[in-house]
């Protein structure tokens, strides 16, 4: 009765954690550039049950000898391994804002393949963003709304001078300050990058990011007075609230009924009279 318990158990700590993830999806529908996150579950490893007994044998000595039956195997729950981003192109759509700028996949060399924007952090490392809705800095620097500096193709920060300055479709930044060119990281492997929060990643695998213009075969389009949206479908994810609601709540019956259960067992069953 305790393995129910603890099944139970796991199974509302597991859509608790589910439910968690898709009301950040949810907070973050209109965020610019944001990327969904997939719940992945596991079981915990099956435990295989046997039934161990002692044999007696009719001999003249009474032989004894100990046997075990195989009952067969028994899953322990479940949890919830990990949150994994879902990497596809949001809409883009106009927003006639100069600052907004959004990156247009188009035929990439590989399957998990994906572009980024090239931006430094609080601490000047590289990171990578979707999210095109830049901003000019008192300094006339290109900054996300974070205050991150969006770097070019050195990576250096790109310094407009003002809001006057145009980008072409290969990521040109064009202004009266400079001309250089957008930072545009192409990775092939887009499931290697991790969330820091402030709708950046960090390159967690071992392959490196190039330069998208040099990778053979990466086609994009950058759009100037355009932004990518959130790529989280608001009615799927609603269903899926609901769906982990639910679930959750025939968990939580369960423990209920194994505890009625407990309480029948230590106060009736085990009574003395």
């Amino acid at each position: 009765m305790l393995r129910g318990f603890n099944t139970a158990g796991a199974g509302m700590i597991a859509n608790q954690r589910h439910q968690d993830s898709l009301s950040n999806n949810m907070s973050n529908a209109l965020t610019p550039g944001f990327k969904q996150d997939r719940s992945t579950f596991r079981a915990f490893p099956e435990m295989l049950i046997q039934n161990v007994e002692n044999r007696n044998i009719p001999t003249e000595n009474g032989l004894n000898l100990p046997r075990n039956q195989i009952v067969g195997s028994i899953n322990s729950g479940t949890y919830l391994q990990e949150d994994v981003p879902l990497f596809e192109q949001g809409d883009v759509r106009e927003t006639s804002m100069p600052t907004d700028v959004a990156l247009q996949n188009g035929n990439l060399p590989d399957e998990t393949g994906f572009l980024f924007f090239e931006v430094a952090n609080e601490d000047g490392d590289v990171r990578y963003t979707r999210n095109g809705n830049f901003t000019v800095d008192a300094e006339g620097f290109l900054t996300t709304n974070e205050g991150y500096y969006v770097l070019n193709e050195d990576g250096e920060p790109i310094q407009t001078g003002s809001e006057a300055f145009e980008v072409t479709e290969n990521g040109e930044v064009i202004s009266a300050f400079d001309q250089t060119l957008l930072g545009i990281g192409y990775h092939p492997n887009a499931n290697d990058f991790v969330k820091e929060g402030e709708n950046l990643f960090n390159n967690d695998g071992e392959d490196a990011v190039v330069d998208a213009r040099e990778a053979a075969g990466a086609d994009f389009q950058v759009r100037q007075n355009h932004l990518e949206w959130s790529n989280v479908d608001t009615q799927a994810t609603m269903a899926d609230m609901t769906r982990a609601h639910r679930m959750f709540e025939m968990n939580q019956q369960v423990v209920r009924t194994f505890d009625q259960s407990m309480e029948l067992a230590a106060n009736e069953i085990g009574r003395l009279r």
